[in-house]
């Protein structure tokens, strides 16, 4: 059921459009949401709702005679922009014996490129055609949410307290939890479905911000520009030679933050600039933020043809979640997935979840992996086992929840 369910869920066409002024900033995302309402009531979730907004919401009551925590789960329905996701094909490799896997558009998953694919000797891959992304981020994470409420409608014997779902819109352009109403929601903790290999488990994420810098030039004649023209495109390229040169994604690893050049378009009169700045640290995410303004006003010589907005996008959910008050959510975590032979590898995650906003909105949410790899491109690619080991946890950490509050 999982491959069906999944590979139904992927040819739905849900990228998310940075550029969009409605919300969610895609048509596709509502009618795919209205979709999943109808399959949370297929499989029997109570109090099923679809607001305006795209946020798609469900309730699996109690089970037990007494109060214990409500739970939550959530993933994200769109897909990244950053990668086709229209008419997405999956290939299904059954037994997958090692080497390379070559798709149908063309390109292929090389292990050279991608040694971590001989881990998976025996087991089930979905990869997409090549033409396009495949979308297991993270639709992948839907699937797994609801096959695992499926599961303990179906298995009553397995006692649990009350569970609180959500699906998201807007999560790939940082928009996730615009709208979103906690207190509605109603969870007292929660998870996201957005990780990747099997054992990730993320309770720390980047400090985000999104700098948009415009630069006005002057255009005249390059034959009597002498003390006239202002080329906005070489200021452009001032600015970004400034950045420290070892401070990008291609330079960073770990706890590393960094200085990501996302687009740039112009000319002599026009250029546009978006730098996407991250760090784990807070006090070097500021100091990063300080230095690129100071490099925009030095360039820009108090002659104000350069702007710069600055808007912070999401914050460290280590903050809240590694906290004293907050450990026994992790540790719930913990507990299940060793109960379902599962090794926890908590790792800070190189980006940002729904989460991130959602633990300083005041709903604590670490980051459950989902068993896709190599997200917004057509190398994408996920493991049926893993998938169904991320399944086992979401049903044991409902379990052990009880349990625990006993």
């Amino acid at each position: 059921m999982i491959i069906e369910r999944f590979t139904k869920l992927v040819k739905f066409n849900t990228q998310s459009d940075e550029d969009s002024p409605t919300f969610p900033s895609t048509k596709s995302q509502l009618e795919f949401g209205n979709f999943l309402a109808l399959q949370l009531k297929e499989i029997g979730m109570a109090d099923i709702g679809i607001d305006r907004y795209g946020y798609v919401t469900a309730y699996l009551p109690s089970n037990i005679d007494y109060h214990v925590p409500v739970i939550g789960f959530l993933a994200h329905m769109d897909t990244s922009p950053s990668f086709s996701g229209e008419n997405v094909c999956p290939q299904i490799i059954g037994s997958y014996d090692c080497g390379d896997i070559n798709l149908p558009a063309g390109n292929t998953i090389s292990v050279t490129s991608f040694p971590f694919l001989n881990n998976y000797k025996g087991q089930t891959i979905i990869t997409s055609s090549g033409g396009t992304l495949l979308g297991a981020d993270d639709k992948a994470g839907v699937c797994e949410i609801i096959e695992a409420m499926d599961y303990l409608i179906k298995h009553p014997e397995i006692k649990h307290g009350k569970i609180a779902v959500a699906f998201v819109p807007d999560e790939e352009v940082g928009r996730g939890v615009d709208y979103f109403d906690v207190k509605k929601f109603g969870a007292d903790f929660a998870y996201t479905l957005d990780g990747s290999v099997i054992g990730e488990l993320e309770t720390e994420s980047f400090n985000a911000a999104t700098a948009k810098i415009n630069i006005k030039g002057n255009s005249v004649h390059p034959g009597s520009a002498k003390n006239i023209m202002v080329n906005s495109a070489l200021l452009a390229n001032e600015i970004i030679s400034s950045l420290p040169k070892e401070e990008t994604p291609a330079h960073t690893e770990g706890y590393e933050g960094f200085f990501h050049l996302g687009s740039i378009n112009g000319d002599v009169e026009q250029t546009n600039l978006s730098i996407y700045i991250r760090d784990h640290s807070r006090t070097k995410f500021e100091q990063k933020k300080q230095l690129l303004t100071g490099i925009v006003e030095k360039i820009d010589g108090g002659r104000g043809i350069i702007s710069l907005q600055l808007t912070d996008s999401y914050y460290n959910m280590g903050e809240i979640i590694n906290t004293e008050e907050n450990r026994h959510i992790v540790e719930l975590a913990e507990k299940a997935y060793e109960s379902c032979g599962v090794v926890p590898i908590k790792k800070p995650i190189r980006g940002g979840t729904d989460g991130s906003r959602l633990s300083f909105m005041g709903l604590p949410c670490p980051n459950i992996f989902t068993g896709g790899h190599n997200f917004h491109g057509p190398y994408e690619f996920v493991v049926v086992e893993s998938m169904q080991k991320a399944i086992d946890v979401i049903i044991k950490i409902c379990g052990l929840n009880i349990l625990k509050s006993n």
